[in-house]
């Protein structure tokens, strides 16, 4: 009996943890075609975002697009590999929520609500892709 219930146990981990590098691919997607919209947006027309004369990091806000278009492109090719379970799209994903949780976090002053929308969607995406613990013997 007790050699039944182990495989079901580290079936039930794989099920887990393939939930949750889905989840984080589909939210790593989303994320990253709403920040490609965003710099589109910086890119195209500078009066979209809201200007603080006294904020400590200034931005050029046509520059800061530029960046946030490439975040965006790359939060999209990772969350493919994410949707294929790599290994390497799980670590360069997390690298590139942190990334994108930094750059929303200096621009809360030109977008606040939106900005903490996708710092929220970030953490939840490193989260996802951490909690995920490869089983040794699942090899």
């Amino acid at each position: 009996m007790a050699t039944s219930a182990t495989p079901r146990h580290r079936e039930g981990k794989q099920v887990a943890a393939t939930g949750l590098t889905l989840f984080a691919g589909v939210m790593l997607f989303i994320a990253g075609i709403l920040d490609l919209f965003r710099g589109i947006m910086a890119i195209a027309e500078d009066d979209v975002y809201v200007s603080t004369p006294n904020y400590v990091f200034k931005f050029d806000l046509t520059s800061w697009g530029w960046i946030e278009l490439l975040f965006g492109a790359m939060a999209v090719i990772v969350s493919f590999g994410l949707f294929a379970a790599k290994t390497w799209a799980r670590v360069v994903g997390i690298g590139i929520a942190a990334l994108l949780l930094i750059a929303n976090f200096l621009s809360i002053p030109y977008y606040p609500v939106w900005s903490l929308t996708l710092i929220a969607l970030y953490a939840f995406i490193i989260w996802a892709l951490c909690v995920i613990k490869r089983d040794p013997l699942a090899d």
